[in-house]
């Protein structure tokens, strides 16, 4: 019975140890939009506030620039500045922000297959 409870308490761990890392993943881009925000500048690359609030209409102005200095803030998205007139803001995944690329592309397969899925009669 002992032993028994050890190899229980002995999984319980090395189970935490490998959910760690992702619960730390989901905190951070857990939520309705940033997965969204992120696949939009994996596809369209470097763009301006607008243009990534029009191909994501459903999202406020305000939670994307929330959401957007979130991700600035982890190194995961770059904010640039143009001193041009008017000023020009961009904002594009950072080297950092594109080790999540493979992430992107996985998404948008399940997504597909399982939206073929539903659709099925």
């Amino acid at each position: 019975m002992h032993i028994e409870l050890e190899s229980e308490e002995k999984q319980r761990e090395i189970i935490s140890q490998k959910l760690l890392p992702i619960l730390d993943t989901m905190e951070l881009l857990s939520g309705r939009w940033k997965i969204i925000i992120l696949t939009a500048l994996y596809v369209g690359g470097k763009m301006r506030f607008n243009a990534l609030k029009k191909v994501i209409p459903t999202i406020t102005g305000r939670m994307l620039s929330k959401e957007l200095k979130v991700l600035e803030e982890h190194g995961i998205v770059v904010r640039t500045v143009k001193n041009t007139m008017p000023i020009t803001v961009t904002y594009e995944l950072s080297s950092y922000g594109h080790t999540l690329d493979k992430v992107f592309v996985t998404l948008t397969e399940w997504g597909t297959q399982h939206r073929q899925k539903m659709m099925k009669p």
